[in-house]
């Protein structure tokens, strides 16, 4: 614990569009108790540059899906969500994070 914090862990995953729905999937079969969402992510990397919106194919455009875990459930969305991108686009960031409300994550 880190003042009155306690330590958890962060994932976020920015995928295609169309594989949201499959990582929301994971997140929730993994015991997380819910997820931030960010649909139209733009940025650049591996894949060259990507645009937040576009005009006539949401399919296409990136979401970005944040949550947090106790550490002890966290592997097993790791391994999930990591075995998804290996047949897909997408990058996983994994971080300690600490929380006011641990509660809200158990």
């Amino acid at each position: 614990r880190m003042n009155n914090l306690t330590k958890m862990t962060r994932i976020e995953i920015v995928v295609p569009a169309r594989d949201a729905p499959a990582i929301r999937e994971l997140i929730v079969s993994a015991g997380a108790t819910g997820y931030t969402s960010v649909p139209g992510v733009s940025g650049i990397g591996h894949h060259g540059q990507h645009s937040g919106a576009l005009l006539f194919n949401e399919y296409d455009t990136l979401t970005m899906l944040i949550t947090v875990l106790p550490p002890d459930k966290a592997s097993e969305l790791i391994d999930a969500v990591r075995s998804l991108l290996d047949a897909s686009r997408g990058v996983m960031f994994v971080a300690d994070t600490y929380v006011s409300r641990p509660d809200y994550f158990q």
